[in-house]
């Protein structure tokens, strides 16, 4: 298994920052890269045998889908302000991003045809909601969520206020059993508010045969395989992450870790 953390890089000359791929992660359906270009400059992405979901995590940039006429997306100047732009596109298509500030790209990538059509994704189209209550809210920007029209791509961000926990009780997704949990891995992309911050993640099975906890920094990836995957924000320090996740299944069925169940259950503690 390989180390679950993947940390950022200086771009090179193309702008890729971090890469995430089935060959490397040692697993089937999930891509993640992270692309930084400068103003003026282009990001030209084209797949064949895969969908992709481009989600502008910061700047402005025009987009043109295979040659048509240039949108104008972004302007968020951080993932903190809300809901961002995406680009869906089916295999084959091609979208060129043109720059006209700095931008951070995100690209999610999953086993896919051309089923649906390429389409811009505005922030007044991501669903939202928050989640949990005290130290376990979370704010939850749905980007395809798996009523959304895509073959195989699940796509969220999160943002964790400082001092919260997310992905919390532990929860996992790694049973090919629908209707009671679905098989779908997931990669956690990590952004801190200040940047100098960190946070905590852990991903463990009930074996035991994967445990490990990682101090996540800025710009940060974290693969789960398989297990449960719980978040912690320190105080002082708002967590972004970004998920991709995708399996045979396009659905969405967790099932938390039973001996930390009790925390979501009404009138119910731990023995």
């Amino acid at each position: 298994m390989p180390n679950l953390l993947v940390k950022a890089k200086n771009p090179g000359p193309d702008g890729l920052a971090l890469s995430v791929t089935p060959e490397s992660a040692g697993w089937k359906y999930v891509g993640f890269q992270v692309y930084r270009r400068t103003a003026g400059q282009e990001l030209d992405w084209r797949i064949s045998g895969k969908e992709s979901c481009l989600v502008l995590l910061s700047g402005k940039a025009t987009a043109s889908i295979d040659g048509k006429a240039p949108v104008e997306i972004g302007g968020r100047k951080s993932v903190f302000e809300g809901p961002g732009w995406s680009v869906y596109l089916p295999s084959d298509a091609g979208c060129i991003l043109r720059t006209t500030t700095d931008i951070e790209v995100g690209i999610c990538t999953a086993p896919g045809g051309r089923k649906f059509p390429a389409r811009i994704i505005p922030p007044e189209e991501v669903g939202f909601e928050e989640r949990g209550k005290g130290t376990n809210r979370r704010l939850v920007y749905n980007i395809l969520p798996d009523t959304a029209a895509a073959e195989s791509l699940l796509v969220v961000e999160v943002v964790t206020p400082g001092g919260n926990w997310s992905s919390y009780p532990p929860h996992k997704h790694d049973r090919d059993a629908l209707p009671e949990e679905s098989f779908l891995e997931e990669t956690y992309y990590h952004r801190l508010n200040p940047p100098q911050g960190f946070a905590f993640q852990r991903v463990y099975t009930d074996d035991r045969s994967i445990d490990e906890t990682m101090a996540v920094e800025d710009g940060d990836c974290v693969m789960v395989p398989r297990g449960y995957h719980p978040v912690g924000a320190p105080h002082g320090y708002d967590l972004y992450y970004l998920n991709v996740m995708a399996g045979p299944n396009r659905k969405w069925v967790f099932k938390n870790d039973p001996a930390h169940e009790w925390i979501v259950k009404p009138n119910k503690q731990s023995a």
